[in-house]
């Protein structure tokens, strides 16, 4: 028995599990929502993350470029960019990790249950960037004089779209987080860091994770550098997932 195989899916359950119940999603309908103060940064509840989407199928691999550390993959996608090749310019455009923002919360309803992180597209997020940065509304993340937000998610069935869509409306009346001590208790021991629900890989990880893509033929464990992988055929990068372009669509709604 391969015991560090064991060992490393037992990690993957455990992290997909830890994730999942830390992670908020909005049902279909509306919701109302509490943005609280992230106690890792307290200068900044939103946390700016990079992912990507297409090259492990049902999975979402988060990009080092989150935390300032290159990525192999970006790097490959600029290579793509600067060949002058219009279809491999577009190959690159695609395969570049897709940002998705996050935000502790509290549900109204569901506070007991502690924080949660919310993640949505560029959309939403420059609309509660505009909102904060109104001086009529402020800091609505504020524990004691902040607003709440109404959250209104449209399946792509209900709207007749290709994607779903998310709507926000902040509550006009500012009140604390709650009155309750336990709960403000819960949401200061609840919260969890960022990082931990959403780990980074290796750089060497995710080179052989691009290698992969580029090659599922050949032996996974044969190393390849990002030069290397730029040398590949043209054919070879054109099996990006049309999928791509949904998740663009889907997130930056």
């Amino acid at each position: 028995m391969d015991i560090n195989s064991i060992r490393k899916r037992l990690n993957q359950l455990q992290t997909t599990n830890n994730r999942t119940s830390n992670l908020w999603k909005p049902q279909p309908g509306k919701s109302q929502i509490r943005i609280v103060p992230y106690k890792f940064d307290k200068n900044n509840p939103f946390s700016e993350l990079f992912f990507h989407y297409s090259l492990v199928p049902n999975k979402t691999v988060l990009s080092p470029l989150s935390y300032g550390r290159p990525d192999p993959v970006q790097q490959f996608a600029d290579k793509l960019k600067s060949t002058g090749n219009k279809d491999e310019w577009i190959q690159g455009k695609r395969i570049e990790p897709k940002m998705r923002t996050f935000v502790p919360v509290v549900v109204r309803g569901e506070e007991t249950e502690g924080v949660k992180w919310w993640g949505f597209g560029k959309t939403v997020y420059q609309e509660l960037l505009s909102i904060i940065a109104d001086p009529d509304y402020g800091d609505i993340t504020d524990p004691v004089n902040g607003r709440d937000v109404v959250v209104e998610f449209i399946s792509a069935e209900e709207s007749g779209a290709s994607f779903p869509t998310t709507k926000i409306r902040v509550k006009p009346n500012q009140t604390p987080i709650s009155d309750d001590p336990t709960i403000l208790e819960k949401v200061k021991s609840s919260q969890k860091d960022i990082r931990d629900i959403y780990q980074e890989q290796s750089y060497d990880d995710l080179t052989n994770v691009l290698n992969e893509w580029l090659n599922p033929s050949e032996d996974s464990s044969t190393e390849s550098t990002p030069q290397q992988a730029t040398e590949t055929s043209t054919m070879e990068t054109k099996k990006v997932k049309d999928t791509s372009e949904a998740f663009d669509e889907l997130f930056n709604s």
